[in-house]
Parts: structure tokens; sequence; C-alpha cells
């Protein structure tokens, strides 16, 4: 196991430094572009904008100073380490026994993964954002008085903006503090941006943080349901208002699942079903996005379930929608039925995810109304019958 992880390691390292990844120089180039406060948001970079907050170009600006290749090779690296801490606290939080063979062998089998080695190929920053949303709910698990909890998800949150699904789930699994501090974190992240590059900041937090025109939506890498409903209808323009119920329903339905397993102390299972509702609310769900598999994956082991675990890791192995049409022509667009499905297979794999999350969840809830009425019910005769035997004697 050990040896498999080394080659892939040396691969990436390989790949790093001799491959120019299009996402890392759009990171570099706004790194550069942030200090000049009118460039950020009105000027491409390499033919594509700078989507992310003002922020996201801040933690960009040291990166940028160094020679690319060595940017490139120190950035996958971490963003290995971050995966292997990541699946640390994944097995920790399942409860499982952690070993070093054991971390070892996840880490290979997660960089397998299409998410994970999009992730790695494209220089993207999925895997720290994930390291560093994990961090805290780690925290929250263990009960920790830390000032610093929720911190993670709040800089995650300011530099991707979908994180802070995690400070709405904190402040309904009644982890007040833990929300705050992410909220705060967050609000101070943006005020940084807001000095470094105040015109941008403005012109990003007043028009195009939910501006999907800028991201092209409708790619086929884009596993969000609006994107898969954009590809059927034949365009945005034919998406009408009546779409914002449709993420709010899934907002409510996992939100509610996350909340009911946190108070039961199953917190791999919360953090799953936040991190998977975040993709179905978002708009934007890039294939490279989707690293919330790994405790999904691990979730479903945990639970017995070993074939749609093996079926969940070969479809996100596979990554089949990339052999479907893509290239934005007619049979990219409308129904196809089978293509269709394999085409959006991310999407179904994460509203089955939470599906199965959620009814189980609900089945839970209906046995242990049961019990409790069960309960009531049997009381009154038991304490007759004990008040009986005290007359007795």
């Amino acid at each position: 196991m050990y040896g498999l992880l080394s080659v892939e390691l040396a691969a990436v390292v390989v790949f790093a430094a001799t491959y120019n990844a299009l996402d890392f120089r759009i990171y570099m180039w706004g790194g550069h572009a942030v200090l000049d406060d009118s460039r950020l948001y009105l000027a491409l970079a390499y033919g594509h904008w700078f989507t992310y907050p003002p922020f996201a170009a801040v933690v960009f600006v040291p990166v940028a100073a160094l020679p690319l290749a060595v940017a490139r090779v120190g950035w996958d690296l971490i963003s290995v380490a971050a995966l292997a801490y990541s699946c640390t606290r994944i097995v920790q939080l399942a409860g499982c026994r952690l070993t070093r063979l054991a971390v070892a062998g996840f880490v290979a089998a997660a960089m397998v993964l299409d998410p994970v080695w999009q992730t790695l190929f494209l220089g993207q920053i999925n895997l720290i954002l994930l390291a560093l949303i994990l961090t805290d709910v780690w925290l929250v698990s263990r009960g920790s008085p830390r000032l610093a909890v929720g911190v993670g998800v709040g800089i995650a949150a300011a530099i991707k903006l979908t994180p802070a699904i995690f400070i709405v789930f904190f402040l309904l699994a009644r982890r007040t503090r833990a929300a705050l501090v992410a909220a705060g974190t967050f609000a101070g992240c943006g005020l940084i941006g807001f000095l470094v590059a105040p015109g941008a900041s403005r012109l990003y937090w007043r028009h195009l943080f939910f501006d999907t025109r800028r991201v092209g939506a409708p790619y086929i890498s884009n596993q969000s349901p609006y994107a898969a409903v954009i590809r059927i209808a034949n365009g945005q323009g034919h998406i009408g208002a009546w779409w914002i119920v449709v993420p709010l329903v899934f907002a409510v339905v996992g939100l509610a699942t996350a909340t009911v397993l946190a108070r039961r102390q199953d917190w791999l299972a919360a953090a799953a079903v936040t991190g998977t509702t975040g993709l179905l609310v978002s708009p934007i769900s890039w294939a490279h996005h989707w690293v919330w598999v790994l405790p999904a994956l691990v979730l479903l082991l945990r639970a017995g379930h070993r074939i749609a675990a093996g079926a969940g890791y070969l479809l996100f192995a596979v990554a089949p929608f990339w052999f479907t049409p893509h290239a934005a022509g007619p049979r990219e667009y409308g129904f196809h039925w089978l293509v269709t499905v394999v085409a959006n297979c991310f999407l179904v794999a994460g509203l089955a995810f939470l599906g199965w999350a959620a009814l189980g969840e609900l089945r839970g809830l209906k046995r242990h109304s049961a019990m409790a009425e069960d309960s009531s019910r049997t009381w009154p005769v038991m304490s007759g019958a004990s008040a009986d035997s005290r007359n007795a004697t």
C-alpha cells in the first residue's frame, strides 16, 4: 500500500512540475490582479473570469510571487497532505481504528476518484477546503472549548462561498458559538478583501457573486441540479423564477437530516449530508467539488452497505458523464433517457445518498415515536401493579 501511494505521489510531483494547470494559473493571476483593484473582475484570465471572492485572490498573493513550477508542486503537495489529514479525520469520525496503513490505503484509493485527481490535475483548492471544514466538525464532535472552533469553516466560506452552509448547520445543531465564530471569520475575511481591493469587492458583492453566466453553468462538469435542468431544458433562458424553490427544498431536507444526525452525535453522517446538500443547493457544483464522496463512501461502509459503497466508488472513479456528448452540440441538450442519466451521474448519486440518509432518519424517528407510544401505554399498568404489590406488603 505504501508503495502504491509512493508511486501516486511521484506522479503528482512530476505532473505538477510539467503541466501548466488552467485553474491554478487563474488563481495565480488573481493573486496579481487583486493588487490592481480595477482588474480582478473586469479582465479575462486566460480566456476565463476570476469568479471567487476578493479574499480568495488575497490568499493567492504570496503563491503568485513564486515561480510557476515551484508553486504548482507545492500546491499539489499541500493538497495531498490535506487529503491525508481529511482521511484521518473521516476515519476518526467513523469511530474506526486508526492505523497508518489504513490511512495510507484510504489516501491511495481516494486519489483514483475523479473529484480528487481532478482537483490535483487542475490545481484546485477543494481538498484544502475539505480539510478546513472537517477540522471544525471534528472539534465540534469532541466538544472542544477552543475559541477557534469555526475558523476553518469561516475561511473556507470566504474563499468559495458554498461551505457557508456549514455555518447554518452549526446553528441548527445548537453549536452556536462555532456558528458565530465561523460567521465572524467569514465577515473578517471579507473585510480583508475589501481593504485590499475595495472596488473589486463592491463589484463582486453587489453584482457578480450570483452571476452564473461567467462560469459556463451548462458545461457537463457542472453536476448540480441547476445545470442538469439547463441541459435538459435547452438553455438558461428556459429556467424561470420558480427554480428558487428547488434549492430551498434540498436545503430544508438536507439540513434537517444533518441536524438530527448531529443531535444523535453522528458527526460523520452529519458532515457528509451537509456537504452533499451544499453541492445540491449550489448552481455550480463542478466534478472536482464532489470530494464529499469520501465521507459518504465511508458512511455507507460503516452502515454495512458494501455493494452500494463499491458501486459509488466505481462511479466516482470512472466518472462516466465524461463519455457522454459535452461539446455544446444538440445531443448534449434535451432529454435522452439513459444518456441523460449518465450525463448527470454525480448528481443522481448525490440525490440517492441524500434520500437514503433522510429516509433512514425518518424511519428512525417513526421507530422512536412508536416505542414512546408503547411505553406510555404500558406505564399505567406497570404503575398500578407496583402499587398493588406495595399495598400487599
